[in-house]
């Protein structure tokens, strides 16, 4: 773009003159800019806005969704820039994502001329966040874009046929597009491609101590000249760099030691008399059976060299399966030491059709994808599994994707130029970013030599390159070990998160019933995750004792790399950063030893409330007791009274002023038997004393037998809920009683309604009595009484049923939306429950998991007793 160009359309003179002409001159589009910049300007306009007061708020775009919508305009044919992959953490996660260095270079650009606002803030994994704005300025230009600039963007940021704008979300695996419609498309930002390449085991001589040389493939260079096949989508890549001979080496630190290493030794078989063979990270959970069973998809190991205790170097020859048509002959040289530090090594033989020579850094950066992933799966099926438990905690269940140094060699680059001209903020520099990250400085170590720095690796190239190897695997295991540092000092920020995020949860344990067993679980796995960290910074420790630093060497082009590799202070630097962070960890564990006293308090004082209830409930049944038992024992006697009373007011309503007596018929009987035999009269009294004795008998049997058909459930529930909701359920049912209890940070309330409608409940309604805070919206318990001798047989509700049809009204009208506690969930339990919505793997399974919100149910059936 030219600078003087935008700057003249932005002068005031330019913009008074044109002002009647505003709108004829908006569809000339000749803002000064490119077309990509033009529309990558409209498109950053699209998802921006500015507040229009001070009550209003600023709306920004990220960096890293702004890199979705690029790569969707590239492969729509909107942008005319080439993409690679690139390592990203997001949500506290590393994925490959294709990123156009093309892209970010015209942002930068736009930002330079003032034309886009940056925000930088901080995110919850304690990383950088960098958001876009359009800024006034920039509004000028955009007043001038043509209209069919800006319609070539709309098609592919909006929905189809539609001016919904598209927005990103992440779901833990993938990026998908989305309108406020519910439109949703998965974006294959996150897919990366492959290429055909044909490699072989590759270790620096200043690693190796004896044995045979690594094994040569230059003999199968022709095979993916054959294939000659990839998927990658943008059919118009753009080469501008391109490398002769290129050796490739992945390095990352690992936490070892000596036994460590002696145990590797025996894993890969360096002691047996057959060395190596196929290796995996399956553990055999039946070892003494006949079979096993597995995945073809192996890796053949063949020892190299080795010392019992101090390293180990060996080839490895990756057998995955690969997209059909791609053909991958991928084997690494592997070099393992006690301090720590992985080389994963390979000489590249042919990339496509180019047999040693012309290897483009746009299939490189795919190659390296490869190769990351890869020398994961290869080392996680060495190491042991304490070791794999490491790196799942500092890399929070997510080591198979962890950030490694890349260092690429070459004998020569095309076009060979300068290190000045190679930082040209334009296409060098985007080519050199493919493959290294953001470069940081570039250097000319003699006039046939370069190196380029860059932020996820570096970049040797020249005749002389590969006499460079000592200094730069020291380099290497500097710089292994720093970004591994980097990480740890992540985890423990993210560490005492979760420290913060359990003293909020005990808080609660007053008023919350599950808040006790939340944090006791929460204390033993912050226990065992400050137990690990300090193990780790153990090794830290250990590493930085053992590591050298080497000599500067004596010829001229090799200190000038010395010095600008600055590996004499790096030791000392890493050795301050290590006790730094002890520090931090000391006053985490001091923290966990604070919040383990303030549980136990908080649990004494729970346990004391509850003694104090207790008691209270016992002298209550006591009494409760002594007065049920002279209440029994009183009724027994006025119900054989009360039938005598019946019975003689019978007889007296016979017998009285007019009675039957009086009739002629009766008159006879009465004289003949009655009056002449004194005890007839008596008899027929006793007689129908104990008829009507019996007929109330019965009458009280039958109703305590329905009675006694009662089915009642205890559902414990502890959930959140709608407080205003549940009182307008309560409302619209026919409440009997209400009690409250007022308990300092607890508003208790019961609640005793009957269904206003036994039809729906089988024609008996059930009594259901709610149990809940009020203040906190918690739902504590709940009982429902249900008469089942009272409801017709057929339709008779059994216990389940009867607590679907209650939960699902609740679920329907007052549980709140979000109960999960996800706000307070550890960072390893963030993953697991990411990783299991998304169906991949088993949850983590070093470290405890949270119980569940729901309590068991519990169900009780009272049935009468059977003498």
């Amino acid at each position: 773009m030219n600078a003087s160009k935008v700057a003249s359309y932005l002068s005031p003179e330019r913009l008074e003159s044109d002002s009647e002409t505003l709108v004829e001159d908006s569809d000339d589009g000749d803002t000064g800019l490119t077309d990509d910049q033009n529309r990558l300007l409209y498109l950053i306009d699209l998802h921006t806005k500015k507040a229009e007061d001070r009550e209003g708020s600023d709306r920004w775009v990220r960096k890293q969704a702004l890199s979705v919508f690029i790569y969707e305009g590239i492969v729509s044919g909107i942008f005319d820039y080439d993409y690679a992959p690139q390592s990203a953490l997001i949500e506290n996660r590393r994925v490959w994502a294709n990123v156009s260095q093309e892209g970010h270079s015209d942002i930068e650009l736009l930002r330079e001329e003032e034309l886009i606002n940056a925000l930088l803030v901080s995110s919850k994994s304690y990383k950088p966040v960098v958001l876009y704005q359009v800024s006034d300025k920039g509004q000028e230009i955009l007043i001038r874009l043509a209209r069919k600039e800006k319609e070539a963007v709309n098609a592919f940021a909006h929905k189809p046929d539609s001016r919904e704008l598209l927005k990103t979300s992440w779901d833990g695996e993938s990026y998908w597009l989305e309108s406020s419609s519910g439109y949703k498309r998965r974006s294959t930002t996150t897919d990366t491609e492959d290429v055909s390449y044909v490699s072989s085991a590759y270790i620096p001589q200043c690693l190796r101590y004896g044995g045979r040389p690594t094994m040569s493939n230059a003999h199968r260079a022709q095979e993916s000249g054959l294939a000659s096949i990839d998927n990658i989508r943008d059919n118009d890549l753009e080469e501008i760099i391109t490398l002769n001979s290129v050796s490739m080496i992945v390095a990352e630190y690992i936490p070892f030691g000596a036994n460590q290493i002696v145990q590797l030794n025996n894993n890969v078989g360096s002691t047996e008399r057959v060395q190596g063979g196929y290796i995996s990270n399956v553990i055999d959970g039946d070892s003494s059976g006949t079979a096993l069973e597995l995945s073809p998809e192996l890796t053949s190991v063949e020892v190299l060299d080795y010392t019992q205790t101090n390293h180990i170097n060996f080839e490895a020859e990756i057998r995955f399966r690969e997209d059909p048509g791609v053909v991958q002959v991928e084997t690494f040289g592997v070099s393992m030491n006690a301090e720590g530090t992985c080389f994963y090594g390979m000489q590249l033989e042919a990339v496509m059709n180019r047999i040693k020579d012309n290897i483009s850094l746009d299939h490189l950066s795919r190659i390296i994808v490869d190769i990351q992933q890869d020398s994961s799966s290869i080392v996680d099926s060495v190491i042991s599994q304490y070791q794999r438990d490491l790196l799942d905690l500092v890399f929070i269940g997510d080591a198979q994707n962890r950030n490694k140094i890349n260092l690429i060699i070459a004998n020569e680059i095309t076009p060979h130029l300068t290190a000045g001209e190679y930082m040209d903020k334009g296409e060098y520099e985007n080519e050199f970013k493919q493959v290294i990250g953001d470069t940081k400085a570039a250097y000319d170590i003699s006039e046939q030599d370069s190196l380029i720095f860059g932020s996820q690796g570096l970049l040797v190239c020249g005749p002389t390159a590969r006499n460079y190897e000592p200094l730069l695997c020291a380099y290497l295991q500097f710089t292994t070990l720093d970004l591994f540092l980097q990480n740890f000092f992540s985890r423990i920020w993210i560490l005492n998160d979760d420290l913060r995020a359990s003293y909020q949860i005990v808080d609660t344990i007053e008023y919350d019933p599950l808040a006790l067993d939340r944090s006791r679980d929460r204390l033993c796995t912050l226990s065992k995750e400050i137990i690990i960290l300090d193990q780790i910074l153990g090794y830290l420790d250990e590493a930085l004792e053992m590591m050298e630093i080497p000599p500067e060497p004596p010829e001229q082009a090799g200190r000038s790399l010395y010095q600008r590799l600055e590996i004499s202070g790096m030791r000392d630097q890493l050795t301050r950063r290590v006790k730094d962070v002890k520090k931090i960890l000391t006053g985490s564990q001091r923290n966990l030893d604070l919040l383990r006293e303030k549980v136990e308090v908080e649990s004494q004082k729970k346990t004391f409330q509850m003694n104090l209830e207790l008691e209270k409930n016992t002298k209550q049944l006591c009494a409760l007791q002594v007065s049920n038992g002279d209440a029994v024992r009183s009724l027994k006697i006025l119900q054989t009274i009360f039938a005598g009373v019946i019975a003689f007011d019978f007889l007296d309503r016979i017998t009285g002023e007019w009675t039957v007596l009086d009739a002629e018929w009766m008159s006879g009987f009465v004289d003949s038997v009655i009056k002449e035999h004194m005890l007839v009269w008596f008899a027929i009294s006793i007689v129908t004393w104990f008829v009507a004795a019996y007929l109330v008998s019965r009458r009280t049997h039958i109703v305590n037998w329905k009675s006694r058909g009662m089915t009642t459930i205890n559902i414990t529930v502890n959930r959140k809920v709608d407080t205003a909701k549940l009182r307008e359920l309560i409302i619209e049912k026919e409440k009997s009683t209400e009690e409250r209890r007022y308990e300092g940070k607890k508003h208790m309330v019961k609640v005793t309604y009957e269904e206003p409608t036994p039809a729906e409940w089988g024609g008996s309604s059930p009594i259901v009595t709610l149990d809940y805070d009020e203040k906190n919206s918690i739902l504590l318990e709940i009982m429902i009484q249900y008469n089942r001798r009272e409801a017709r047989k057929d339709l008779v509700l059994t216990a389940d049923e009867l607590k679907q049809k209650l939960m699902h009204e609740l679920e329907k009208r007052v549980f709140a939306s979000e109960d999960d506690h996800s706000s307070t969930l550890l960072a390893i339990e963030k993953r697991n429950s990411l990783m299991s919505r998304n169906g991949n793997q088993e949850p983590n399974s070093i470290l405890g998991r949270e119980t569940g919100s729901l309590a068991s149910r519990t169900v009780r059936f009272e049935e009468p007793m059977k003498s």
